[in-house]
C-alpha cells in the first residue's frame, strides 16, 4: 500500500470513528489528486475536530455533574 493509500484509508477510518455518522467509504480516485500534505491537513483537521467534540463533551458532563450533585 502506497503513503497515499494509507492516508486516504486513515482518513476514511477517522470518519467512522465519528458517532452517529454510518460507515463511510472513500473512492480513492476522489483523493487521489491531492497530493500527501493535503492529506495530512485532512487528517490534521479532522483530529481537531475530534478532539474539539470530546472537550466540549467533557465540559458539558463537568457541567452535568455539578449540577446534581
Amino acid at each position: 500500500m502506497s503513503t497515499k493509500e494509507q492516508l486516504i484509508q486513515d482518513i476514511q477510518n477517522l470518519l467512522n470513528t465519528h458517532e452517529k455518522v454510518t460507515t463511510t467509504a472513500i473512492n480513492p480516485n476522489l483523493l487521489k489528486f491531492m497530493d500527501e500534505d493535503t492529506l495530512k491537513s485532512i487528517i490534521g483537521s479532522l483530529l481537531n475536530q475530534k478532539e474539539a467534540s470530546a472537550e466540549n463533551n467533557m465540559e458539558w458532563l463537568e457541567q452535568f455533574k455539578k449540577e446534581n450533585l
